[in-house]
C-alpha cells in the first residue's frame, strides 16, 4: 500500500505546484486593429463637453483639449508602458534548478544515477537598489516628459485661440475697409465708363480696393487655418467650427512675477524636472554598472547519486574569471550618458533663463509700441468720424472720405495685431516658467 500511495502524493504535490506556477502566468487575448476610425464630427461628442458653456472660453478650451487630443490620448499609453519597464526592471532572476539521471546500462551498479541543483544569481542582488532607483526615475521622467507634452499642447491651443479671436476682430475690420474702398471702385467704374476719368488716373484708387479683397482673403485662409489646427488639438473634424468667447482679456503680465518664477523653473517645469529624473536614472545605472563589474557570482547546493547508490551534497559557488570582460563598456556608456544628461539640462537651464529674459524684452518693446499707437489710433478714428460727417454734407469727396476712412481702419488693424503679439507673449513666457498650467505629478517628483 505504502509504494502505492507515495507515489499518489508526489503526483498531487507536484499537480498543485504546476497549478500555482500556472495561476501567476500571463494569458493571451488577441486584440485586433479596428476597420475604421473616425475624428469627432461636433462638440457633443468631445469628452468633458458642457452645452451650457456657450461660447467657449479659454479654460473650456484648454479642458477639452486635454481629455480629447488624440496625441495626448496615444501618449498615456506611455506611462503604462513605463510602470510595466519599472516591474521588469526591479525582478530578481528565477533561482536555477537542475536535475538529471544516468541509468545503468552496464557494470556493478544496482541503481539509477542522478544529480539535483539549486542556484541563484547573487549579482543581481547585489546591483538591486541602483537598479530600483534607476527604474523609479525612469518611469517619473517618462510622467514628467508626459506633463510637458500636455503643457506645449495646451500653450499651443492658447495661441490658436489668440489667433483665432484676433483675426475675427481684424476681418470685421477689414470688410469695412473693403465696403468703402468697394463703394468707391464701383463709382470711379461708372466714371471711367462714361469718360469722365481716365482709367490711368483712377488705377491707384482700384488697386487700392484689389489689395483690400487679397488682405481679406489672406485673413480668411489663415482664420480656416487656424480653425482646422484648433479642432485637430480637440479631436474634432476639420470642419467642425468652434464658437469662441470674444475679446479677450487684455495681455496683462507682471514682469517681476516672471523673473521670480524664473529663478525656479528648475523645480517648477515638467522638462527640466524630467531631465533631472533622467540624470538620476543615470547615476543608479552607472552605480549599478560599477558594482556589476565584480565577478559575476552564483551560490547554490548540489546533490549527487552515482549508480552504486553513494550520495553527496555540498554548497556550489561560480563565478566568471575577469580576465576579458570586466563590464569596463557598460561602465563607460553608463558614465559618457550620465555626462551627456548633465550637459544636457545645464544647456537648457541656462537657455530657458535667456529666453525668459528675450520674451520680456520683446513684451516691454511691444507694449511701449502700443502706448504710442493709443493716440494716433484714437486720432484717426475721430477724424474718420469728421469726414463722415463731411462727406454727407458735401464738403469732401468720396476719395479723401474713403482715404480717410480706411487710415482709421489700418491704424486700428495695426493696434489689434500688437496686442495678439502682446498675447502670445504673455502665453509663451507663462508656458516657460510653469505658469497656470495644470499639473498632474507627485510633488515629491515635479519638485525633487
Amino acid at each position: 500500500m505504502r509504494t502505492y500511495r507515495k507515489p499518489a502524493r508526489i503526483s498531487r504535490a507536484a499537480i498543485v505546484l504546476i497549478g500555482a506556477c500556472l495561476a501567476g502566468c500571463a494569458t493571451y487575448h488577441a486584440k485586433p486593429l479596428p476597420e475604421q476610425a473616425s475624428s469627432a464630427s461636433s462638440l457633443s461628442q468631445l469628452r468633458g463637453y458642457d452645452a451650457a458653456v456657450q461660447p467657449l472660453d479659454m479654460a473650456a478650451v484648454e479642458r477639452l483639449v486635454l481629455l480629447n487630443n488624440p496625441d495626448l490620448k496615444t501618449q498615456r499609453a506611455r506611462h503604462e508602458l513605463a510602470q510595466a519597464q519599472r516591474r521588469q526592471d526591479t525582478v530578481l532572476p528565477n533561482p536555477v534548478v537542475g536535475a538529471s539521471a544516468g541509468y545503468l546500462l552496464s557494470g556493478v551498479g544496482d541503481a539509477t544515477a542522478w544529480t539535483a541543483s539549486i542556484s541563484q544569481d547573487i549579482t543581481s542582488l547585489i546591483t538591486l537598489k541602483p537598479r530600483r532607483e534607476a527604474a523609479k526615475a525612469a518611469a517619473d521622467e517618462v510622467d514628467a516628459g508626459l506633463l510637458w507634452e500636455q503643457w506645449q499642447t495646451l500653450g499651443k491651443a492658447r495661441l490658436l485661440v489668440i489667433d483665432l479671436v484676433q483675426i475675427d476682430r481684424q476681418m470685421a475690420l477689414q470688410q469695412q475697409a473693403l465696403d468703402v474702398l468697394a463703394q468707391r471702385e464701383s463709382r470711379i467704374i461708372s466714371a471711367v465708363g462714361a469718360g469722365n476719368v481716365e482709367r490711368v488716373t483712377a488705377a491707384p484708387d482700384l488697386a487700392a480696393a484689389a489689395d483690400a479683397r487679397a488682405t481679406l482673403n489672406d485673413l480668411q485662409r489663415r482664420r480656416l487655418d487656424s480653425q482646422q489646427q484648433l479642432a485637430a488639438l480637440m479631436g474634432l473634424k476639420p470642419d467642425v467650427v468652434v464658437p469662441l468667447a470674444s475679446p479677450l482679456p487684455p495681455a496683462n503680465l507682471d514682469a517681476a512675477s516672471i523673473r521670480e518664477q524664473a529663478d525656479t523653473i528648475s523645480r517648477r517645469r515638467p522638462d527640466m524636472v524630467a531631465l533631472q529624473l533622467g540624470y538620476r536614472a543615470q547615476d543608479a545605472s552607472l552605480r549599478a554598472a560599477v558594482l556589476a563589474q565584480f565577478p559575476p557570482l552564483s551560490i547554490g547546493y548540489n546533490a549527487s547519486q552515482d549508480n552504486s547508490r553513494v550520495r553527496n551534497g555540498g554548497p556550489a559557488v561560480q563565478f566568471s574569471l575577469p580576465i576579458f570582460d570586466r563590464n569596463q563598456g557598460n561602465v563607460g556608456i553608463a558614465s559618457a550618458s550620465r555626462d551627456q544628461l548633465h550637459q544636457e539640462y545645464t544647456t537648457r537651464l541656462a537657455t530657458s533663463r535667456d529666453e525668459v529674459d528675450a520674451l520680456l524684452t520683446q513684451y516691454a518693446q511691444l507694449d511701449t509700441q502700443r502706448q504710442a499707437m493709443l493716440p494716433a489710433a484714437d486720432d484717426a478714428q475721430h477724424v474718420a468720424a469728421q469726414a463722415q460727417r463731411a462727406s454727407q454734407n458735401g464738403l469732401i469727396d468720396l476719395r479723401t472720405h474713403a482715404d480717410l476712412q480706411v487710415a482709421a481702419i489700418n491704424r486700428q488693424m495695426a493696434l489689434i495685431a500688437t496686442e495678439q503679439a502682446m498675447l502670445e507673449q504673455q502665453a509663451a513666457l507663462d508656458l516657460l516658467v510653469g505658469r497656470d498650467m495644470p499639473t498632474s505629478l507627485d510633488q515629491d517628483v515635479i519638485a525633487p
